[in-house]
């Protein structure tokens, strides 16, 4: 009833006959680039908060999330900004909404990919910047 396929797969070759050397990754790769991003983003806002008010809690969490991304890069470990003070956001609500919704990115994706250690850690974010959000209104409301 059908005739059969007489022909290669054009997606098999490329044009010019030799096979692709497109590089293909897994899924699994594809999962610890985004961890890994999501990760160093939250890095960079963990640190922005860090320089405009220090704390034990951040600088913990700014070691754990640089030791994450170091794992998921294969032991290259992250590039670190410096910020100053005067750098640093003069609104810590809106760095602390950035952290969250990078945390929460963070997690979903270390869910997906079932990485307990960067899932735990991703969702102790949240719940901290959830906390200092929740402290930040409660504090301008009381003002």
């Amino acid at each position: 009833m059908y005739e059969p396929i007489r022909t290669k797969s054009v997606h098999s070759t490329t044009m010019a006959g030799t096979p692709s050397d497109f590089p293909h990754r897994s899924r699994e790769e594809e999962l610890d680039i985004q961890l890994a991003a999501h990760l160093a983003a939250l890095l960079a806002v963990t640190d922005e908060l860090r320089a405009a008010a220090p704390s034990a809690d951040l600088d913990t969490a700014a070691a754990g999330l640089a030791q994450q991304v170091s794992r998921l890069r294969g032991g290259r470990a992250p590039v670190r900004s410096t910020p100053t003070a005067g750098s640093a956001d003069p609104h810590p609500a809106i760095l602390h909404e950035r952290a969250h919704a990078l945390a929460g990115r963070a997690l979903l994706v270390a869910a997906s990919r079932a990485d307990t250690a960067a899932a735990i850690l991703a969702a102790r974010r949240m719940d901290a910047h959830t906390a200092a959000l929740v402290e930040q209104k409660e504090l301008s409301t009381a003002g």
